[in-house]
């Protein structure tokens, strides 16, 4: 019972909201979640592998709370070069570079300084979104490259055209993650630090180069926040935080083991999707819907801990 609790309130929810919503469950309203969904797809498979990579312990574990705020400086730094430069490649270039830098700085504080995890990256979040106000001085910044807004209105086969982009993203990071030795043996370094370590593995290394790769799902998911909102927004990262702890960790409830899979949050950020248009669809307050998604968050992991603890 422990282990499926998430997915019974999830479902609960969802058919709720059926219930008082009409035509929730139609064709349109799925490509809208799916679409919706993109950036938030984007950040948890790179909080995934932080995850696989640094063990499934929220406190002691693999955790980067920084990937939203990369992504948001990454849509800043390119909406702003955008409207005062116009060069799309330049900005882009931009964007990459500090993103690595983010990654870097994450990895070089955990791994070579031995700082906490969570406490590492809450502090990188702060200080990145405190970067981005700098860049984008707090206002919101609108974008009209032909790319972007290809990006938002784009279509293949009558299918938003970011659904397949981001489902060849997954199939993507799913192949590194199990086909080749260095995401086979970040999983092996998540499964157990002290025989990887006996194994001969790098430890360190493998676990640097995991937020290295959460800093680059930032940058490619900036892509979809700047489609998504026409240009840079501020504020939009603490929502998406939100929305990524909870869809990954809501992804473990996918996993035989009841651990975190890149499968597991790609499923989980589309529930949470599901559940926030379907919010909105009923008109409930912005608010509301902020606190039913931090209550989502201490029962998933709440029943996740007890789960662990009945295993043990």
């Amino acid at each position: 019972m422990v282990d499926t609790a998430p997915l019974l309130i999830f479902a609960l929810l969802l058919a709720y909201i059926a219930f008082e919503a009409h035509n929730f469950f139609s064709l349109l309203s799925f490509k809208l979640i799916l679409n919706q969904s993109l950036p938030v797809v984007v950040i948890c498979m790179g909080l995934a592998f932080v995850v696989m990579a640094g063990g499934d312990d929220v406190v002691s574990g693999g955790i980067d709370l920084s990937i939203p705020a990369t992504a948001i400086l990454c849509a800043g730094i390119i909406a702003q070069w955008l409207a005062t430069n116009g060069s799309l490649p330049v900005a882009v270039a931009l964007a990459a570079g500090a993103a690595l830098l983010v990654g870097a700085i994450n990895a070089l504080l955990v791994t070579r300084i031995g700082m906490t995890p969570l406490l590492t990256t809450l502090s990188m979040f702060v200080a990145v979104v405190g970067v981005n106000n700098v860049v984008t001085s707090s206002r919101r910044i609108n974008v009209s490259d032909p790319v972007i807004l290809w990006l938002r209105d784009g279509q293949i086969a009558d299918v938003p055209v970011g659904i397949p982009i981001v489902a060849l993203i997954a199939l993507g990071f799913y192949h590194l993650a199990h086909r080749t030795r260095i995401g086979l043996n970040m999983q092996a370094v998540g499964g157990s630090r002290d025989a990887a370590e006996t194994s001969g593995l790098d430890v360190k290394k493998l676990q640097s180069a995991s937020f290295i790769l959460a800093a680059t799902t930032g940058f490619i998911a900036s892509f979809f926040v700047l489609a998504r909102g026409s240009g840079s927004s501020p504020g939009v990262e603490n929502n998406l935080m939100l929305e990524m702890v909870l869809a990954t960790f809501l992804g473990a409830a996918f996993s035989g083991r009841r651990v975190v899979t890149l499968w597991g949050a790609v499923l989980g950020a589309v529930l949470v999707a599901a559940i926030s248009i379907g919010f909105k669809s009923m008109g409930v307050n912005v608010f509301w819907t902020g606190l039913i998604k931090g209550s989502l968050i201490l029962a998933v992991v709440a029943f996740g801990a007890l789960a662990q603890r009945g295993r043990r």
